[in-house]
């Protein structure tokens, strides 16, 4: 049976949103659009569907507006069929249509994370359990507790216990035999590192060990740890360590892809610190890439350092990088929309509208509140007098006729430094919505199907909302 989408908007989506739809080619899906009979289709509500919706709904899905602050539980179960929110600009809905008609899948993932915490015997009880419950949020496994040579962890048992009684899983780093010995027997429920020489410590104990090479690259000592440990019964994961670029980098990759051809189904484990900690990048492109070597080795552990400021957010970062790999290998596809969490920078389509896009919308305004929006040309501000463009947010202001009204000109200001900075690096400009920068600085998770709300300013002020 075909599939039949039938698509919900308002008056000035409806024509763009048809000639998004007439363009397609070779679509697995029949379609139709309904103009629900509200101005903007944000603004739709639960009970304008349910009276201007006809019944019955002759589509297989409907498909909401990405804004629209309703809930498609509630209207599946009175239409009898199921609505699902689109994506949150039509810019981006021939990417949304081009999987079935659906959002991409990136519930499933193979790459279990271990975040480490660096200082964990300076720690009181108290914070180490807070980062560690910080850690798992942003989608930490493991928690790797980072012991310091020449700094006694007196408190390592205590440590491993209250983190087992919280449900998280506890890994000890540490270069001291004795620290790992404690650790396997408190335990633990991973060991980081044990060598062939070192390798007794895990035995009898439920720790699982990671074995890395007796001697810095000596691949075939790690090889003979891992069928030590075989023949012992002892589950085990192999690091040959990721050193730092210009330190043994390309040859440490090499490292990983030999052992992969020699043990063809070992447990690996890569710690992506040395890349990520030591490189000034923006981490989120170097976890991508680490990420992808992972996926095509079949490396399903990782060990993740958030200690520096530039990468404060780098454990949520692996976390959607593995999700994100997952979902393109599934696919037999390249890693590219699924979405921007990891694009914070820059936009892979900062503009949702053309020119032309915004200058119908702004014939169409009937009323005063000034709409912003960002095309390659620059900003656009509009109503139904003025429609002024420009490449800095100052430049715009002698056309906006604010000049005694304070509350007004803070609220255009604000949102027009804002949509400055957007055009400045090709990002994607929404009034009333934050900048988008994926993993470094999450938002709300409930914002895409939420009206805004007024700013303080205007609240305050009485003034109302300039709605997009």
């Amino acid at each position: 049976m075909t599939t039949r989408l039938l698509f919900l908007t308002g008056h000035l989506a409806q024509p763009r949103l048809r000639r998004i739809l007439e363009d397609l080619r070779e679509t697995a899906f029949a379609w139709d659009i309904i103009d629900i009979g509200v101005q903007v289709a944000a603004l739709m509500t639960e009970a304008i569907i349910l009276r201007r919706l006809p019944r019955p709904v002759q589509a297989t899905r409907v498909i909401l507006p990405g804004r629209a602050g309703v809930d498609p539980v509630r209207l599946a179960a009175a239409f009898g069929v199921p609505f699902e929110h689109g994506p949150e600009e039509l810019a981006d809905l021939a990417g949304y249509l081009g999987r079935g008609g659906a959002a991409p899948d990136l519930s499933r993932h193979d790459v279990r994370i271990f975040a480490e915490i660096v200082d964990a015997p300076l720690l009181p009880p108290e914070q180490l359990l807070a980062r560690a419950e910080r850690f798992r949020a942003q989608g930490a496994d493991v928690i790797d507790l980072g012991c310091r040579p020449g700094t006694p962890f007196d408190g390592l048992e205590a440590a491993i216990e209250n983190l087992h009684a919280a449900g998280l899983r506890v890994s000890v780093d540490s270069g001291n035999p004795e620290e790992l010995r404690r650790a396997a027997l408190a335990g633990a429920d991973f060991l980081l590192s044990l060598t062939e020489e070192t390798l007794d410590i895990a035995a009898g104990t439920a720790a699982v060990p990671v074995l890395v090479p007796a001697r810095h690259g000596d691949l075939d000592s790690l090889i003979r740890a891992a069928e030590a440990a075989a023949a012992r019964g002892i589950p085990c994961l192999l690091d040959p360590i990721l050193d730092p670029i210009h330190f043994g980098f390309a040859a440490s990759l090499l490292r990983y892809a030999t052992l992969r051809a020699r043990l063809p189904e070992a447990e690996m484990l890569m710690g992506t610190g040395n890349l990520t900690e030591l490189t000034d990048a923006d981490s989120s492109g170097v976890t991508a890439m680490l990420m992808g070597v992972c996926s095509e080795l079949a490396i399903r552990n990782v060990l993740v350092v958030q200690v520096s400021p530039h990468t404060r957010e780098t454990v949520a970062e692996h976390d959607f990088a593995r999700r994100l790999m997952h979902a393109a290998r599934a696919n037999a596809d390249l890693p590219r929309g699924y979405g921007g969490k990891l694009l914070q920078a820059h936009d892979r389509a900062p503009f949702v509208q053309t020119e032309a896009d915004i200058a119908a919308e702004a014939q169409a305004v009937r009323d005063p509140n000034y709409r912003i929006a960002v095309a390659p040309d620059g900003i656009h501000v509009f109503n139904n007098g003025t429609h002024a463009v420009g490449r800095e947010a100052l430049a715009l202001y002698p056309a906006l006729n604010v000049a005694t009204d304070g509350a007004h000109a803070f609220y255009l200001g604000s949102e027009l430094m804002k949509a400055e900075t957007a055009f400045a690096l090709g990002k994607r400009y929404v009034q009333d919505a934050p900048l988008e920068w994926g993993c470094a600085a999450p938002r709300d998770a409930a914002a895409p199907v939420r009206l805004a709300e007024a700013g303080h300013t205007l609240r305050a002020k009485g003034a109302k909302r300039d709605d997009p």
